[in-house]
């Protein structure tokens, strides 16, 4: 997937936030005209896993990380780049730097 927008139209916005981790991973749910959702938010410095219910693809808006797939090895990850993710899965991810900002897009 390659990055070509920088905002998203005509979309709501859920006003309460997805907070994780104790606040390393802060997200808000966009909801689309469609009915599709996507989750836009930052990773702190911090190693964390996530797990998934559908497969997803986060997409690096800003920063940089490390991720491992599950049985994989890590792989490094920055703005302009993004990674797939399967369903009934998980990952890790590492921010060692600047917080990571990232659009996180299910199914």
């Amino acid at each position: 997937m390659t990055v070509v927008e920088n905002k998203f139209d005509n979309v709501a916005v859920v006003k309460k936030a997805n907070v994780y981790f104790d606040g390393k991973c802060i997200s808000h749910t966009v909801q689309f005209a469609d009915g599709t959702k996507k989750s836009v938010g930052v990773i702190l410095p911090a190693t964390l896993t996530f797990n998934t219910g559908v497969p997803e693809i986060m997409e690096c808006v800003a920063g940089a990380c490390r991720y491992r797939l599950k049985g994989a090895d890590w792989i490094n990850s920055s703005a302009g780049e993004s990674f797939n993710v399967p369903g009934n899965s998980s990952f890790d991810i590492e921010v060692t730097g600047a917080p990571y900002h990232y659009v996180c897009h299910f199914g």
